[in-house]
């Protein structure tokens, strides 16, 4: 199941309601080749439509981490954010059988992300409080070579992706999610143009206004890229 330990419980008149009622091909059967990340994605998403409860699964694993870390970027609260990331892999099982394969998946997905998040930040009232240590533990944006590193250089490196993380917890909602898909996703401009709803040269502002700002905030620390 999902190395983040994300359990997802789709009720069964959920599952007879929203799938075809036919016979799913073993995943295992299906041919194999060396595909792109985006091809196996929509390999699998192909069988879910067809009521594969395997690639669903297979999906989740994934996906579930990038989708947690920008969801817990966005609300700045680790709890919160394996609720939001439960609800959208629940809408993506229940949007299977509408599912066409016109555009990537992520692009797909975390338009589905953002719609989710975005809900969820209108419905708050109360004052967001960012909760770094809570999202240290699970940080999508691991360093391949931490265990090398002194302890000296660690605690600085651990003080500046907080000082980061404090500091996109400020941006504007769009501004934010552009940043952490870009960041921490390293997606593509024009996938991000999808997510978002923008036009290229929007969204290349819209970061080039969030990065001033960041660098503003991060004057102190090493400069933001």
């Amino acid at each position: 199941m999902p190395a983040l330990g994300l359990t997802l419980t789709l009720p069964n008149d959920t599952i007879h309601r929203e799938m075809p009622e036919r016979t799913p091909p073993p995943i295992t059967t299906l041919p194999t080749p060396d595909h792109s990340a985006d091809e196996e994605n929509v390999r699998l998403m192909l069988c879910v439509r067809e009521g594969d409860v395997r690639a669903f699964e297979r999906l989740v694993e994934l996906h579930q981490r990038g989708v947690i870390g920008t969801v817990a970027r966005m609300l700045n609260n680790q709890d919160d954010a394996h609720d939001v990331a439960q609800q959208v892999f629940v809408r993506v099982w229940r949007s299977a059988a509408r599912y066409e394969p016109t555009a990537k998946f992520t692009t797909w997905l975390y338009t589905i992300t953002k719609n989710l998040v975005f809900n969820e930040l209108r419905r708050r009232t109360r004052k967001r409080e960012v909760s770094i240590e809570a999202e240290e533990e699970e940080h999508h944006h691991e360093m391949v070579a931490a265990s090398r590193l002194n302890p000296d250089t660690m605690v600085q490196q651990e003080e500046l992706e907080a000082a980061i993380d404090r500091a996109i917890a400020t941006l504007p909602e769009k501004q934010r999610l552009a940043v952490t898909l870009r960041r921490y996703e390293d997606m593509p401009y024009e996938d991000i143009c999808k997510v978002l709803g923008m036009s290229l040269s929007a969204v290349k502002s819209l970061l080039f206004r969030a990065r001033n700002d960041l660098k503003e905030k991060l004057s102190g620390y090493l400069e933001v890229e």
